[in-house]
């Protein structure tokens, strides 16, 4: 199958005919129908986090299932999914106590002495989050999918699979918004989108968007955000600040810098929570002011939306069929696999909010 293969830091993705295996007991063997070109996917290009090479990027992606291994009875071949890099045991203790996108059990993947999932030549070919979905087939666990109804378009079910989840669920599950409640969100690509999103269906009384490109803070409107803020017009806290007279209860960070995760604590009003879901370079420290926790301001991650995502994505697409999740707009262009890195430079312009791979053209 063809791939878009990771070799080497700071360089362009190759299209690779690689090999994949035959799905194990608790295996299923997808055909990927579309995947979204996701930051986190850039962060690892860019050297921000490690990654072992060669590896097989992407990890927001639908397919329909081709294969199943011997012991799986949750989906058959045919079936429309989602997959999601949560992948979950199920019997761990966070699986147990509804924490499972936090499961880190080593029985979703092969063992050291099994054969890789991928490969090339017979050398080893890294599997990215337990998915790899820049590839036109995926091999994973069991419960790292979920199964959708087949009248969901899947180029607009694959954003569901980690940007709508992670911001909508930053939304509904990591900081629990409450009706009527003031919000910011810093950042509007793809995740931040979603968070507004997720913020408007929360019911939040005024939602700020923060960014420094006009046509991503024109676009968070059409999200439902209320207010708009340009961080090129003055120091965005302090624009936070004199609309809300005084500050935010929730802010949300979907950049992964340490300057607007630092801001998106002081723009809290006492008492308020500042959740950070961009992913922040590995190493930087975040200096806060000390005296703010006397005002019982909070800050916490967020891995995936605290997602519960075979509960959680079927009712996003239901949401969406309504009309009340707005995913038509994320996708600003729909892509070969060979555009991959075309893709990477648009989004490190901040010109598009979501590039999705088509893999039938």
């Amino acid at each position: 199958m063809k791939a878009a293969v990771f070799r080497e830091v700071g360089q362009p993705l190759e299209v690779e005919e690689i090999s994949i295996s035959k799905p194990g007991p608790r295996e299923v063997l997808i055909r990927t129908a579309a995947a979204g070109v996701c930051h986190s996917d850039l962060h690892f290009v860019e050297g921000l986090y490690p990654a072992v090479t060669p590896m097989v990027l992407g990890h927001e992606s639908a397919g329909i299932v081709e294969q199943v291994g011997s012991s799986v009875t949750y989906v058959k071949p045919g079936d429309h999914v989602i997959t999601c890099l949560s992948v979950f045991c199920g019997h761990c203790e966070q699986c147990l106590t509804g924490h499972m996108s936090l499961c880190a059990s080593p029985e979703v993947r092969r063992g050291p002495g099994d054969e890789s999932r991928l490969s090339q030549n017979s050398v080893p070919v890294q599997q990215f989050a337990n998915l790899s979905s820049f590839a036109e087939q995926m091999l994973v666990h069991e419960h790292a999918i979920v199964k959708i109804r087949e009248d969901m378009p899947l180029d607009r079910a694959a954003l569901i699979g980690c940007g709508v989840t992670t911001g909508v669920g930053s939304v509904f599950h990591t900081a629990k918004v409450e009706p009527g409640s003031t919000v910011a969100v810093i950042g509007c690509g793809g995740v931040g989108l979603s968070c507004i999103n997720g913020a408007a269906l929360a019911g939040a009384g005024r939602i700020i968007a923060i960014d420094m490109v006009a046509s991503k803070l024109e676009m968070a409107k059409v999200f439902g955000a209320t207010d708009v803020v340009n961080g090129n017009d003055g120091d965005p806290v302090e624009q936070v600040r004199e609309l809300t007279g005084g500050g935010v209860s929730y802010s949300f960070e979907a950049i992964g810098l340490k300057l607007t995760a630092e801001q998106a604590f002081s723009m809290l009003r006492p008492g308020g929570t500042a959740t950070i879901i961009g992913m922040i370079p590995v190493g930087v420290k975040i200096e806060l002011t000390g005296s703010a926790f006397l005002q019982e301001k909070k800050i916490q991650g967020s891995m995936m939306g605290s997602n519960r995502f075979r509960i959680d994505m079927p009712r996003f697409i239901d949401f969406y069929l309504a009309g009340k999740l707005h995913l038509d707009e994320m996708v600003s262009k729909r892509i070969s696999l060979g555009d991959i890195n075309t893709a990477f430079a648009d989004m490190k312009s901040g010109s598009v909010a979501r590039s999705v791979i088509l893999f039938d053209q």
